[in-house]
């Protein structure tokens, strides 16, 4: 029946049934059971796995002569093993160097501030989108700065007539296999788009308010989205359907991520929490040590996170604690407004994924960058990447070899202020590093 729908097609999460997607799953994950046992399946999938990696690794050993094959599957297999144990951690934050201002690149196309954006998994395209009702939805290719693709957007009411969102556009996400875009807006509508051609291929419904998260679960095409209406729901976009809405967050959600297990994380604005959701569970784990809204939150690995709010603060987390490892307060200095002082807010971090190297975004005049030390319980200040406006978006290339921020004259999710002198823009800053290559290495389980 879900093979059978036509592209576009709306999907609608209002039904609290049970999907026919999840009831078919767990008949057919009941069937394997039957025909395979659990110690079959798992050996069966450990030679397929460790085929693969051979192969992989012989093709990388023909270029790297000094290398034996075997060494280089140990070194994949150690490296993979930490990853899912959520310990992976590159150090690779001791060697960036300060960017020269005259590399940064400054791409120019949206009309109003840029709200979120994403780098395709091969770090070659960009996509972004603002609060811009006529230039909705870019394509920037990474090498030239080129602009390959704008979605338009229309009045409220047009969004079936092959446009963009008739809406702000709040957040985004791409598959980890980047062939399919997520992407949602204040008129509660999440659009599924081809990566490739920018052709919209689905519109999801359901949600009661803005959606403010989207994220891809990693080497899937499960998708989870939060919003407004204090909830997280969960979508197959390869079946076309809705599969569960999840509830517990007691304000606005700002804020979402996840990478391969079967969880995510989200960041609940005044509720002053971040949640771990349990999928197959539908469980949480509830944190709590910001003191203002939580607006903004990336995982780290498998294990730990990062989140910022409208304190000041940064907070670094492990999932096994209630409490932030590491809290850095006033991360960017303070500001007199009307005559008070406030901590700048913290609107967007970004993390270098199993790595030790954050960055962190405000309307400060710059982005910093952070290193996780001591097992994930210090954040150093590294240095400063002067940058004037909010920014709104981070995002690392999955080498790490340049960091991408979305820029406005004002926050993504309103209108406190206004700096007129910004930029509504994408800028793409490298990364230099430090010839010395940096080994993985696995911290003390926090």
């Amino acid at each position: 029946a879900m093979a059978g729908r036509p592209a576009d097609e709306e999907v609608s999460s209002d039904s609290e049934t049970e999907s026919p997607l999840l009831g078919r799953r767990r008949r057919e994950a009941a069937e394997e059971e039957v025909e395979e046992t659990p110690q079959e399946k798992k050996l069966r999938l450990a030679k397929q796995y460790l085929e693969e990696l051979r192969q992989l690794e012989e093709e990388r050993a023909e270029e790297e002569e000094e290398l034996e094959p075997a060494d280089l599957i140990g070194d994949r297999l150690k490296e993979d093993v930490l990853e899912k144990k959520g310990r992976l951690q590159r150090l690779v934050a001791k060697d960036v160097q300060p960017p020269d201002p005259a590399s940064i690149r400054v791409l120019r196309g949206h009309q109003l501030p840029v709200t979120c954006l994403v780098i395709s998994p091969d770090d070659r395209f960009i996509f972004s989108a603002s609060k811009d009702g006529a230039l909705i939805k870019c394509k920037w290719e990474v090498d030239s700065g080129k602009r390959l693709c704008v979605v338009p957007g229309g009045k409220k009411g047009t969004e079936e007539r092959h446009m963009g969102h008739a809406s702000q556009v709040l957040c985004m996400a791409i598959s980890s296999d980047g062939k399919y875009l997520a992407t949602g807006d204040r008129n509660k509508l999440i659009m599924i788009w081809d990566a490739a051609t920018c052709k919209r291929l689905h519109i999801f419904t359901g949600h009661r308010d803005a959606v403010s998260g989207l994220s891809f679960r990693k080497g899937t095409h499960q998708l989870y989205s939060a919003s407004h209406d204090r909830c997280v729901k969960v979508w197959d976009v390869a079946e076309n359907a809705y599969v569960e809405t999840l509830f517990g967050h007691q304000d606005v959600i700002t804020g979402l991520d996840s990478l391969s297990r079967e969880c995510c994380v989200t960041a609940g604005g005044r509720d002053g929490t971040v949640r771990l959701w349990k999928i197959p569970e539908e469980s949480q784990l509830v944190f709590c040590g910001h003191q203002g809204s939580i607006d903004c939150i990336q995982l780290i690995n498998e294990e730990h996170m990062v989140s910022g709010a409208d304190d000041g603060s940064v907070a670094l987390w492990g999932l096994t604690k209630k409490k932030p490892l590491a809290l850095a307060r006033q991360a960017h200095g303070v500001q007199d407004a009307q005559g008070l002082e406030q901590p700048y807010w913290i609107s967007a971090v970004a993390a270098l994924r199993n790595s030790d190297l954050l960055a962190t975004g405000s309307h400060s005049g710059s982005v910093k960058l952070w290193k996780s030390a001591e097992g994930f319980r210090k954040l150093e200040h590294l240095l400063d990447i002067p940058l004037v406006g909010f920014v709104n978006s981070l995002k690392f290339s999955a080498t790490g070899d340049f960091l991408v921020a979305g820029i406005g004259q004002e926050h993504r999710l309103g209108r406190w202020w206004r700096i007129k002198e910004a930029k509504n823009s994408i800028c793409i800053i490298p990364l230099r590093q430090k010839t010395t290559a940096s080994s993985p290495e696995s911290p003390g389980s926090s």
